[in-house]
């Protein structure tokens, strides 16, 4: 057989072997790539413009905003998600939590305001200031919780909250993903590799039959770009079920809209929304005003109301001592809240709430609703990510084709 016919033989063997397994890789490649370049760097890495940071820790705002909109759309306001965490356990919680300290509050306070007075009152009349705020403690926080329960939306820039949360810890959307969305990143991998073996499968015989230099690159770039472009498409497509032969069809991402919004509330629940930072939110918040007047509007009874409590302050501390206490009781109010809502205990206990409120609202949203918590952040950078994996592809199939002509030669 002559030689050229031996080396064609060779050259359709090796091009039908090594272009489907080279786009298979390549395949692969690019979808791992993608995914690292969705997650990673956490911060801009690059200079001025020309750089990278990872899609998911760039877009979290938007995202958990997002996420936010349309769970909260569903199901009302904040005030209506209280009402599930049950305004009675946390009337027992801050009872529980203030009660034992509240001889160590009182006398915090009188010693700031008058540290030589409180030192030498006697004993029992200590006894009964003692006494008399743990018997005013019950129904103070209890009214307290009502109001904050009914005016929640306004002392609350949920918002704002996530915001700084993902400012301070860019990397908490990142966890949230991988977490939620293990199954789907792993599958859009390896469904990559099948992809660009395809792919590579109708490549190789146009390439036996036109072995231009060019083809493989340009090839290699349809392979990387089209992979990248399938396994998003993979996610998100198609929004509702289709049967296609054997098969039923829906994007990845939709198909366990139940499994991912139990991960994905239960993460934000125990990362981001907890009982804690809504409560700082509350205090040191852009609204935290707002809720300074409603602890001061419960605590001016504990003395106005009590004429006894009155006038003894008034005598002992003066009017203008009398002034400052209040002001001080209203400073340590506030930061008893902050000391209560920070048990850790306490949060674990809450979360789930929080989470089977999200779970629940992220469960009932349509197909097209539940895609926008994610596919707006990505839509923006699918082209970057495209063009990334066919840049690859085309690399690969230059490289191939440099091989090729080598051995061959």
């Amino acid at each position: 057989m002559p030689a050229n016919h031996t080396l064609g033989f060779v050259l359709v063997d090796v091009a039908l072997f090594s272009v489907p397994l080279t786009a298979a890789v390549v395949g692969w490649f690019t979808n791992w790539l993608a995914i690292q370049m969705s997650f990673n760097p956490i911060q801009f890495v690059g200079i001025g413009v020309i750089g990278w940071q990872g899609v998911i820790p760039r877009k979290a705002e938007k995202m958990a905003h997002i996420c936010i909109d349309r769970t909260l759309q569903q199901f009302g306001d904040l005030n209506a998600v209280y009402q599930q965490l049950e305004p009675q356990r946390i009337v027992e919680q801050v009872i529980s939590q203030v009660n034992p300290r509240m001889d160590e509050y009182i006398d915090e306070v009188m010693y700031e305001i008058q540290p030589v007075l409180w030192d030498n009152l006697p004993l029992f009349m200590k006894s009964r200031i003692y006494r008399w705020g743990r018997e005013q403690l019950p129904s103070r926080i209890e009214s307290l919780v009502e109001d904050f329960g009914d005016d929640l939306n306004d002392l609350v820039d949920l918002k704002a909250l996530l915001s700084r949360e993902l400012k301070t810890h860019p990397d908490l959307m990142n966890r949230i993903f991988r977490e939620a969305g293990s199954v789907e990143l792993r599958s859009v991998i390896n469904r990559g590799a099948i992809i660009g073996g395809l792919l590579g499968a109708l490549l190789a015989p146009a390439w036996v039959r036109y072995p231009e230099p060019w083809l493989l690159p340009v090839g290699g770039f349809a392979v990387g770009f089209l992979t990248n472009w399938i396994a998003i498409n993979l996610i998100f497509r198609p929004l509702k079920p289709r049967r296609f032969l054997f098969w039923r069809l829906q994007g990845l991402f939709l198909q366990r809209q139940p499994e991912i919004s139990d991960v994905w509330a239960r993460l934000v629940a125990e990362e981001l929304i907890t009982v804690e930072k809504v409560a700082d939110a509350m205090i040191n918040g852009n609204r935290g005003d707002r809720t300074r007047a409603i602890i001061q509007k419960h605590l001016r009874p504990l003395l106005d109301n009590s004429m006894v409590m009155k006038l003894g302050a008034q005598v002992t501390v003066g009017m203008t001592g009398y002034t400052e206490l209040k002001k001080a009781m209203n400073h340590k109010a506030v930061l008893a809240t902050s000391d209560v809502f920070g048990d850790p205990a306490f949060n674990r206990e809450r979360a789930p709430v929080v989470a089977g409120v999200l779970a629940g609202q992220m469960k009932s949203l349509a197909p097209a609703e539940f895609q926008d918590i994610l596919r707006p952040a990505f839509r923006e950078e699918e082209i970057q990510l495209m063009l990334v994996g066919g840049i690859l592809g085309s690399l690969a199939g230059a490289l191939q084709f440099l091989i090729m002509s080598n051995v061959l030669s």
